[in-house]
């Protein structure tokens, strides 16, 4: 039977929460026996699949593509255990998705779940899939696509929990991949201290201004205390002002014009930045337990 009705398979994805591809096959393999195919999920993991999505997922990889002519992908896919992070079948998908994203260049996220991936199977139909056999919570965090033509792109992944993409107009591959390398280091949020947004500079201009004011000295003393510090604020937070990792003596500023190239774009990834974990101690666990009993 294969012509399964949208509303059957509607109701089939109310009730298990699994995806609208794997619904339909579950249906057309029942033959339209919506109880057959909800047993039939249940036997292989998919109806819980999204059961497992409120679960906190900040393990996993970042994964970098590009195609050498100015373009590139780069995503973070979480898992919630480095166990299943360092396992083939979570690499594999990482890695399939990033190609993926790489060659249809889809305008967000949301339309990059849509893209089938295996055969027919779009990128979340695989996603679910991965979680039902692994039994973890597997998402797709975030994903960014860089579209620079003419200019010169490197990457650099530090294991596989850091990634960065450096873009250059001049320079050449060596620079970028050092650039990159200094950024997977040093985290700067910007290329330029013109480039810091505004919001960021006025809380930091307020928190130092009342930290000057509490010294006590003139105004206008306190004026040029306030413009020192923010000048080296921003070269800390911003590229071009920070010390070259390699070396220190210089800034990638000077690095960057002997070399006469300009930094474009640059992207980090650090896996599981900004997501809050919860974090236990197994032995206070056993503890607790034993305590209450």
């Amino acid at each position: 039977m294969s012509n399964i009705s949208a509303s059957l398979v509607k109701t089939l994805r109310e009730r298990t929460g699994a995806g609208m591809m794997e619904c339909k096959k579950a249906l057309v393999a029942t033959n339209g026996d919506i109880e057959a195919a909800v047993e039939e999920m249940r036997k292989s993991g998919l109806a819980k699949a999204d059961k497992k999505a409120g679960r906190v997922a900040a393990e996993g990889v970042i994964s970098i593509a590009e195609d050498g002519e100015g373009h590139a992908a780069i995503v973070e896919v979480n898992c919630e255990t480095d166990f299943v992070a360092g396992g083939d079948d979570f690499q594999a998908f990482a890695r399939e998705f990033t190609e993926l994203a790489l060659k249809s260049k889809p305008s967000d996220l949301g339309a990059a779940l849509e893209l089938p991936l295996r055969g027919d199977d779009s990128v979340d139909a695989v996603r679910r899939g991965l979680v039902a056999k692994l039994g973890e919570n597997i998402a797709i965090r975030r994903m960014q696509m860089i579209d620079r033509p003419q200019s010169t792109i490197a990457h650099y992944l530090h294991g596989s929990r850091i990634g960065v993409v450096v873009a250059l107009e001049g320079g050449d591959e060596e620079l970028a991949r050092d650039i990159a390398m200094h950024v997977a280091a040093s985290r700067p949020v910007c290329v330029a201290p013109e480039d810091v947004p505004a919001e960021v500079v006025a809380k930091e201009r307020e928190i130092v201004t009342a930290q000057a004011a509490e010294s006590g000295k003139p105004a206008n003393i306190i004026e040029k205390m306030v413009e020192g510090r923010m000048a080296k604020y921003l070269n800390e937070i911003a590229l071009v002002g920070q010390p070259f990792v390699k070396d220190p003596d210089k800034n990638v500023g000077k690095l960057l014009a002997e070399s006469r190239a300009k930094v474009l774009e640059f992207v980090r990834f650090e896996v599981g930045e900004g997501i809050e974990k919860k974090t236990e101690n197994f032995a206070d666990e056993v503890m607790a337990q034993v305590k209450g009993s």
